[in-house]
């Protein structure tokens, strides 16, 4: 199986003045290569990668850049190419390929060759080709009997320095279970992020601190006069604070995802469009900060990596439904209780969902319903676990 890990670099002055260089002159060639594919006729790929020993007697200073990496920039050209293509033949509005200012060209990748992880005197380095050996801040282990395929080495906006390795290990995932014992949907929401079958709602992140200090820096920082230096170290500093909302965010969905991929046989989820949710007219601040595009990403991988059958599902009418007898039951959004006028039951609206998702991923893996349904089992009382539970004691976050 292949994954990605991601560590922190601690480069020295000298190793940033490298690391900077280079990715300026990566962004150079991008822009260059960007420059043919609009003016030249007959521009492909590897007609481009062709060119590069000749591009390299004019441009000399190419010379201090390694070779795959230069081939790779070219890829990564082509490459947003056909995903934009790939999103219009889709019928999803696009633009357009765009020039890469210095800001947003922040990362190249070494890919098979020029790279090696090695460790010199108790401190594991990252040697790169042209580039030198850069201490590595390993917080975990690579697996035993991994081997490191590539790194793409990146810098953040606040001037950190990472290295995301790509990794393969020599196992292959485990079996799915064809008997499932223990199974699960799963109702995501913004006031409970998660509301599953097994009579568990997780309350969603509070990040509210931090979105306060995020708006004192950014006040601050539209105070500065544009281009000083007070002003890019006010830059910074907001950039720190955008930083620090992504990090506990996507350590609580690690640890989320991790937790129900570990612990259950079938996962069921809805089949969310996160982008079309975001054009709705109200709450989109909410549901961006929710990210639930990120947290199925990351359960579906996991779900793999522990052979977890992982089902998405047509989220249409979960919550209208009635998960005893399907009677469909038209309610505005603010209604968080649902009362079946044909059967009686009633339970949480959330809940509701959950187990008619579960039904449907049962369904749509072909092995029947659960043995009980919610009328019978009467919905045992939600447990609500605080999002800050599941931080300080959810299982490692990768």
């Amino acid at each position: 199986m292949r994954y990605n890990y991601r560590y922190r670099l601690a480069p020295s002055d000298t190793h940033r003045e490298t690391l900077d260089s280079h990715r300026d002159l990566y962004r150079q060639m991008y822009n260059h290569f960007f420059h043919r594919l609009n003016h030249e006729d007959g521009a492909t790929k590897y007609v481009e990668i062709n060119q590069l020993p000749s591009i390299k007697q004019w441009w000399d200073v190419l010379t201090n850049l390694y070779s795959r990496t230069l081939q790779n920039v070219v890829e990564k050209l082509y490459t947003n190419l056909s995903r934009l293509k790939d999103a219009k033949d889709a019928g999803r509005k696009v633009g357009l390929l765009k020039w890469k200012a210095p800001t947003e060209y922040r990362s190249f990748t070494y890919r098979q060759s020029g790279l090696e992880l090695k460790n010199t005197s108790g401190q594991p380095v990252l040697r790169l080709s042209k580039i030198g050996e850069i201490p590595v801040r390993m917080y975990r282990d690579i697996p035993d009997g991994a081997k490191l395929k590539q790194v793409t080495v990146k810098k953040e906006p606040t001037s950190e320095w990472f290295a995301i390795f790509g990794i393969e290990t020599p196992d292959d995932p485990p079996e799915k279970p064809d008997e499932l014992t223990d199974v699960v949907g799963i109702d995501v929401g913004i006031l409970k992020y998660a509301h599953d079958t097994d009579g568990t709602a997780v309350e969603s992140l509070d990040l509210s601190d931090e979105r306060e200090r995020l708006k004192h820096a950014q006040r601050d920082h539209s105070r500065k006069q544009h281009g000083s230096a007070n002003y890019r170290n006010q830059q910074r500093v907001v950039a720190c604070r955008h930083a620090e909302l992504k990090q506990k965010r996507r350590d609580f969905l690690h640890k989320l995802s991790n937790y129900y991929a570990r612990e259950h046989d079938l996962v069921a989820v809805e089949d969310l469009n996160a982008a079309e949710m975001m054009q709705f007219d109200s709450n989109s601040r909410n549901r961006a900060a929710a990210a639930w595009g990120t947290f199925l990403r990351l359960l579906e991988y996991k779900c793999e990596r522990e052979g977890t059958h992982f089902v998405v599902i047509d989220p249409r009418n979960t919550t209208m439904e009635c998960a005893s007898c399907g009677v469909k039951t038209d309610k505005p959004l603010w209604v968080r209780e649902l009362s079946c006028p044909a059967c009686g039951f009633e339970a949480n609206r959330d809940a509701n969902a959950a187990w008619n998702i579960l039904v449907r991923g049962l369904k749509k893996v072909g092995t029947g319903c659960p043995e009980s349904m919610p009328a019978e089992t009467a919905l045992p009382t939600d447990t609500v676990v605080s999002a800050k539970r599941v931080v300080e004691t959810g299982s490692p976050a990768r």
